[in-house]
C-alpha cells in the first residue's frame, strides 16, 4: 500500500525510534505494548528468486499475510521507518536453512551478508490493534502477564503459490464473552494488520489440540467466562518456510516484531 507522506513527515516517532535503538543495542524482549500507537510488523526475508512466489502467496492469503512494505533487493531499509536497519533493529531474528530453524540471534547482519539479493517483506501484526482494544477496556492477557502472545499452527491450509504452501498460524487472546463482539469490531477496523478474528471458541475446530501448548509464544491464563478468540497471524510465512523447505530465509522471532514509525491510525479503515 502507499502511505500518505504526511505520516512520515509529521509524526513524532521518537518512541518507536527509541525502541529500535534499544534492540540495536542488545535488548531482547517481546514487543507487545512497546511504543503504543505505532504499527508493528512481522518480517520475512527471502532470496530474490523466491520473492515473487512469496508476493503471490501473500496476495492469495491476505488475512495472515497483509504486506505493508517490500524492500528493494539487497536493501535492509524500509519506507516504514526511514533510517532503520532491518538487520539489527528487531529484538530477535530466526535464520532458516532448507526449511529448518538453525539459529535465533539478536543481530542478523552476518546472515544477511551471505547474499546480495535478499528481499524483505514487512507484514501487518495484530499487536497494532491491541492499543485501541486496551483503550476500550479489553484486557490483553499476555500484556498483563508480561509474556509473549500464544500462537498456534492450525489445520487450515493457505492457498499455495508457486513453490510455497503451508497452514495458517493464529494468535489467541482470551476475551470475556460479553466483549467478543467489541474485540471483533475494533480489530476489524484494521484490515491491513489482520483485521477481525478468523475463529472464536472451539479451538479443536481449527486443529488446535491444547491451548496450554502453543506452537509459538507462551500459554496464557483463560479465566471463567472468557472465550478464546483467534486472529490470523504473521508467523504464517514461517509455517510456509517449514512446509516448503525454503533453502534460506531470515524472519523475526514470533512476538519480537519490527516497530515502525507509522501510527496505527494510518491503517484504520
Amino acid at each position: 500500500m502507499t502511505l500518505p507522506t504526511a505520516y512520515l513527515d509529521h509524526t513524532d516517532a521518537s518512541a518507536a525510534r527509541a525502541a529500535r535503538a534499544a534492540y540495536r543495542g542488545g535488548r531482547v524482549a517481546p514487543t507487545s505494548g512497546i511504543a503504543p500507537g505505532f504499527t508493528q510488523a512481522n518480517m520475512i526475508v527471502l532470496p530474490r528468486d523466491w520473492a515473487f512466489d512469496f508476493l503471490l502467496y501473500a496476495q492469495r492469503n491476505p488475512k495472515p499475510c497483509p504486506v505493508l512494505d517490500v524492500s528493494d533487493p539487497g536493501s535492509p531499509t524500509t519506507l516504514l521507518a526511514p533510517g532503520a536497519d532491518l538487520r539489527t533493529d528487531l529484538p530477535l531474528y530466526r535464520i532458516w536453512r532448507d526449511g529448518k530453524l538453525v539459529e535465533e540471534t539478536p543481530d542478523a547482519t552476518a546472515a544477511w551478508a551471505e547474499r546480495d539479493d535478499l528481499v524483505a517483506f514487512l507484514i501487518g501484526c495484530s499487536f497494532t490493534f491491541e492499543t485501541p482494544m486496551v483503550e476500550a477496556g479489553i484486557e490483553i492477557r499476555h500484556m498483563t502477564d508480561k509474556s509473549n502472545v500464544p500462537m498456534y499452527l492450525t489445520d487450515k491450509a493457505c492457498r499455495p503459490a508457486g513453490r510455497l504452501k503451508g497452514n495458517m498460524v493464529v494468535s489467541m487472546r482470551p476475551i470475556p464473552a460479553a466483549r467478543v463482539a467489541d474485540a471483533a469490531t475494533i480489530s476489524g477496523r484494521f484490515p491491513a494488520v489482520h483485521g477481525a478474528p478468523v475463529h472464536v471458541g472451539a479451538p479443536e475446530d481449527i486443529g488446535i489440540a491444547d491451548l496450554a501448548k502453543p506452537d509459538f509464544g507462551d500459554a496464557v491464563r483463560i479465566e471463567p467466562g472468557e472465550v478464546p478468540v483467534f486472529w490470523a497471524c504473521g508467523v504464517t510465512p514461517q509455517a510456509a518456510v517449514m512446509a516448503s523447505g525454503v533453502p534460506f530465509a531470515i524472519t523475526h522471532a514470533p512476538g519480537y516484531m519490527f516497530i515502525t514509525d507509522i501510527p496505527d491510525s494510518a491503517y484504520h479503515a
